[in-house]
Parts: structure tokens; sequence; C-alpha cells
């Protein structure tokens, strides 16, 4: 396809629960992890036009800290989901300009991924509807026991593994229960890249109920998804030494001084 035209939505409406607090607000480099995401994408001759969807209930609090900075790249921000992923890339979608040949839809949380690798994603997409990057999985992988143990109903067990520290009566552990296969397992990354009637027919799908990643309800359609090469670098920030990482693996150092939340 030689005129690809791309719109490049960002989910940035989730709670952050497992951070402990707003990450895309955190400080990279002097600038918030979701300015950072953003950024990506500005110097890409493909991107057209950026969506950001922010927390439909802090909307007004989100644009008052980001809308500036991404108004200054042009970026449109709209109200995602309250519950689910796919509502808010579903919001996004609505907006998307009437031009647009592909849908990039890219992790808020994920500010590393080189430019190499949006070039091979987006020229793995002008040949194929549907592209994704993955990493192949090196950890050996065990599925565990629905139910944990807790100090308290495994005092032996608990005693053995945490020993007697305050954090016994919180901390748990799980059984395992099988191995699994790691053979052409790949952990999936983003930005996943669509031809956009593709991506539509996936959101017109009347359940899109359990749709962790967009490529899953491309999958439900029968279509086949082309997985490229992902990369380290492009982690996606989700507990505190994610963001070190981060840092480290772009030679960044940590912010000093102000509370991240006031920094921008």
């Amino acid at each position: 396809m030689s005129d690809m035209r791309v719109s490049v939505i960002i989910p940035a409406a989730g709670s952050s629960r497992r951070y402990g607090t707003d990450k895309l607000g955190q400080d990279l480099g002097g600038r918030a992890v979701l300015l950072r995401t953003v950024e990506l994408f500005t110097r890409r001759d493909e991107v057209k036009s950026i969506i950001v969807a922010g927390p439909p209930d802090e909307l007004d609090d989100f644009r008052m800290r980001y809308g500036a900075q991404l108004g200054f790249h042009g970026v449109q921000i709209v109200a995602g989901g309250k519950t689910e992923r796919w509502e808010t890339v579903r919001n996004a979608l609505a907006v998307v300009p009437a031009d647009a040949t592909h849908v990039a839809v890219h992790d808020a949380a994920r500010p590393g991924a080189s430019d190499e690798l949006l070039g091979r994603v987006f020229e793995a997409a002008k040949v194929h509807p549907a592209v994704i990057p993955g990493l192949p999985v090196a950890d050996t992988l065990k599925r565990v026991s629905e139910q944990a143990i807790r100090a308290e109903e495994e005092d032996a067990i608990a005693d053995m593994i945490l020993g007697e520290s305050a954090e016994a009566a919180t901390s748990k552990g799980r059984f395992v229960e099988s191995a699994i296969d790691r053979a052409r397992v790949v952990a999936v990354q983003t930005p996943q890249v669509f031809e956009i009637s593709l991506l539509r027919r996936a959101y017109a799908q009347a359940d899109l109920s359990g749709a962790t990643d967009d490529a899953g309800l491309v999958e439900r359609l029968g279509e086949r998804v082309l997985v490229v090469d992902g990369e380290f670098r492009n982690l996606k920030i989700t507990v505190p030494d994610d963001l070190a990482v981060m840092r480290a693996l772009l030679g960044m150092k940590a912010a000093e001084g102000r509370a991240a939340h006031k920094r921008f």
C-alpha cells in the first residue's frame, strides 16, 4: 500500500492499581511516561493522527495535566471506557478520521518502543491486514492453582517460605498444577496495527467480553494475525520496578525533588 495513513489510538483510561499511583504521570527523562509514549509516533510519516483515550470520570483533570502538551502534538483526547480496555479502544475508534487506512493501538505505558520496531510493524502492515509484535517466551511457564494459600491457612509451609516476617499474614503462594509448553509461545506487545475496515468489523461483533487485546477480537473473526519480532525495551510499565528498568534501558535518571504528580 503506497499511501499508508495511520491513526494511533493510545488507551490511557486505566486506574494503575498494580502500580499504586498514576504510572502515566511518572517522570521519564523530564517528561511524563504518557508524553514519551505519544512522542514515539510524532516522528513517523505514516502517522496522520493520534487519539488518547483518558479516564472518563477524571477527564477534566486529565486534560488539565496533559492537554497542553498533547495539543502541541495535535493529539485528540477522548473519554475512554469505565471497565474494560476494549471499551476504551471502541470509544477512540469512533473518532478515527475517515481517511485513515490503518489503526495502530499502543499501550500508554509502553514508552520504550524503538523506531526500528515501529518501522518493522508498519512495513508488515502494508502487506498484511493484522500485525502485532511478539517476543519468544524464555522463562519456564507453569499453570498454578486458582486458590492461593495464606500464612494462617498453611502454617508449616508459610513458616518455611516466609519465616517470621511481618509480611507472613498477607503473603501468599500457589501450587503448581501443570507445566506449559513454551514452544512457539510469544509474549504479545503493541503497537498492534490493523487495516481500518478489519478493526471496525472486529469491534462490530456482538460480544466483545474477555478480550485482552485487539488482535484477540480480530482472531474471533477467523482472520489471521501476523506476528513480527518485538523487543525487550518495549516492555509495559506495570509496577515501579518496571519504571526503573525502563530508565536504565533508555539511559535516564530518576527525577529528584517534587512529587511525580506535581512535575507536569
